[in-house]
């Protein structure tokens, strides 16, 4: 820490050893969006999304610094004006002195990142990555086990009620009677390790954002694994708690709480008939 007071560096210096922010993907905009390094932080709050809606909560807590997951800006703009809904965000975190830092695809590969926080809520064990990168720890995705088997109906029901509330929908692809054991999964948007959760023997695979074809197409193969599909915003939330305890740990300090406003886009679901 700087002196006796936690500063904003010190708390991105704690974020970047967990999720160093040369593990981003080359496309992906990360690290402290606004703020003054050395401007000191007490109250840290969590969120997926920088929207308005969580930077009211921050404003309406007191919250010197808000850790979001996905950024708030991938491209470049000309212009921070308070007439667009990300201007204003930027606006209303300056004037009430509250910084701003995203962890996106640098939170999602190594241990205690998105995918093995998601497979902590669901239950999985003994988890290792699904797609390793060039670090054992490290790797797009988790496969593990179960503790006990059960079938696919049984485990779509535990996902559900496993993930915060939301108002989107849990779609699923398979038998329900099929007994469910290994499970892979990705949070947030994974279809592009479908192919890999059927190599390693998973029997079912749960992801977000997963589109038509790939589906239809995973399921053409014989004995293909199931596949769940989850809201992607509900999926990455279960990183929230998991990264809040950890900043608890390393800076014990600081109070840091979870936000649980749905921010989800959707916000209704039909049942559709057969």
């Amino acid at each position: 820490m700087s002196g006796d007071v936690t500063v904003l560096r010190d708390v991105v210096s704690v974020l970047d050893g967990l999720y160093d922010p040369r593990w981003a993907d080359d496309w992906d905009a990360v690290g402290t969006v606004a703020g003054d390094p050395d401007a000191p932080v007490t109250t840290v709050l969590l969120a997926v999304d920088p929207v308005a809606a969580v930077v009211d909560e921050a404003v309406a807590w007191g919250a010197d610094l808000v850790v979001v997951h996905h950024p708030l800006w991938l491209k470049g703009v000309t212009s921070v004006a308070a007439d667009s809904p990300k201007g204003r965000v930027v606006h209303t975190l300056i004037g009430h002195g509250i910084a701003l830092h995203t962890c996106h695809t640098n939170a999602d590969c190594p241990p205690l990142g998105v995918s093995e926080s998601m497979a902590f809520a669901l239950g999985v064990q003994d988890v290792r990555p699904l797609e390793p990168d060039d670090s054992p720890e490290r790797g797009s995705g988790r496969i593990g086990a179960l503790a006990s088997p059960v079938t696919l109906d049984e485990f779509a029901r535990r996902v559900a009620t496993s993930l915060p509330s939301h108002h989107s929908a849990v779609r699923i692809a398979g038998d329900p009677g099929r007994t469910v054991e290994t499970v892979a999964l990705c949070g947030g948007s994974g279809d592009f390790l479908l192919g890999a959760a059927q190599a390693q023997g998973a029997d079912v695979y749960v992801t977000s954002d997963l589109r038509h074809h790939p589906v239809s197409e995973h399921l053409e193969q014989p004995d293909p694994c199931a596949v769940i599909d989850v809201p992607h915003w509900s999926a990455e939330w279960t990183w929230l708690p998991v990264a809040a305890d950890a900043l608890r740990s390393a800076l014990p300090g600081l109070e840091v709480r979870v936000s649980t406003i749905v921010t989800d886009p959707w916000t209704a679901s039909l049942p559709g008939t057969v």
